[in-house]
C-alpha cells in the first residue's frame, strides 16, 4: 500500500466549484502498474500524531509535484515568481516524510517532493532557476512538459534502477535544490550543475527526482517497480 500525497485547492467538475483533493491519475496509474495499491493523503492538520498514524499503515510514500515550498520553510523572503503559499500541504508533507524516515518507510520524492525532502533535511531551493541558468529548459508552460537531459551517477542507487549515464526526461519546474541538505547524496545532475536526483543515507529506500516520471511511466515504471519492491520488502519484515 503506497500512499501519494496530493493537492488541496479550488477545482470544477460538473456543476461543482469546491476546495478538493486531488492528484494526476498518472501517478497512481503508475503505482497500479508498478504491483502496488495506491492510497491518496489529503492535506490535514496534525493534531494527534495523524502523520505517523498513517505512515504506521502504509508500506511505501510518494511526495508528489505541486506548488512550491514556502520560502520561509528555508528562512528565505520569497521570491516574485513564487506561488502562494500552501502552508497545511507544506506542513503534511513534511510530517508524512519524516515519519516515513523515522520508521524507515520506503519514499519517492517527485519534483516538489524532492524540494520538500532536501528542506526537511535542511537544505535551501534555487527559488527561479531562469535566473540560475538563462533561460526556461526546465519551466514547461500550460501544462506541456519541457525535456531535458540528465547524467545519473555511476554508483547510486538510482543507477541501479534506470542505469549510470545520459538520461531525457520530462521537466516541469521553475525551483530546484541549492544548498543540499543533511544526509542527502546527489546522484544525478543536469545542465548547469542542476540537481536532478538525491538518495538518503542510512535508509533503505529514499529516493528523490526533480523530475516527472509518471508521464513516462505508461513506457518506463522501473523508478515505481523499484519504490513497490521495496515496500513489499518493507511490509515482509513489518510483518
Amino acid at each position: 500500500m503506497i500512499g501519494l500525497t496530493t493537492y488541496l485547492q479550488r477545482a470544477q467538475t460538473g456543476v461543482w466549484d469546491v476546495q478538493a483533493a486531488f492528484l494526476p491519475e498518472v501517478y497512481f496509474a503508475a503505482v497500479e502498474k508498478a504491483g502496488g495499491i495506491p492510497v491518496l493523503l489529503p492535506p490535514q492538520p496534525l493534531e494527534g500524531g495523524v502523520a505517523e498514524q498513517v505512515m504506521a499503515r502504509l508500506d511505501g510514500l510518494i511526495i508528489s509535484g505541486g506548488l512550491d515550498v514556502e520560502a520561509s520553510r528555508y528562512g528565505a523572503d520569497a521570491h516574485p515568481m513564487a506561488d502562494a503559499p500552501s502552508r497545511l500541504r507544506d506542513d503534511w508533507d513534511d510530517a508524512l516524510l519524516t515519519a516515513a524516515i523515522d520508521a524507515e518507510v520506503p519514499f519517492l520524492a517527485i519534483c516538489r517532493g524532492i524540494q520538500v525532502l532536501n528542506v526537511n533535511r535542511g537544505g535551501t531551493l534555487h527559488q527561479h532557476l531562469p535566473e540560475v541558468v538563462g533561460d526556461d529548459r526546465y519551466t514547461g508552460v500550460n501544462g506541456v512538459f519541457k525535456v531535458n537531459e540528465i547524467q545519473v551517477i555511476d554508483g547510486s542507487k538510482i543507477a541501479t534502477i534506470i542505469g549510470a549515464g545520459p538520461h531525457e526526461v520530462q521537466s516541469y519546474h521553475h525551483q530546484a535544490i541549492d544548498s543540499l541538505g543533511d544526509g542527502l547524496l546527489v546522484t544525478a545532475r543536469s545542465s548547469g550543475g542542476i540537481v536532478q536526483a538525491v538518495e538518503l543515507d542510512g535508509v533503505p529506500f529514499g529516493v528523490g527526482v526533480q523530475w516527472h516520471p509518471e508521464q513516462d511511466a505508461a513506457d518506463d515504471v522501473r523508478l515505481f517497480d523499484s519504490l513497490v519492491d521495496a515496500a513489499r520488502s518493507y511490509r515482509g519484515v513489518r510483518e
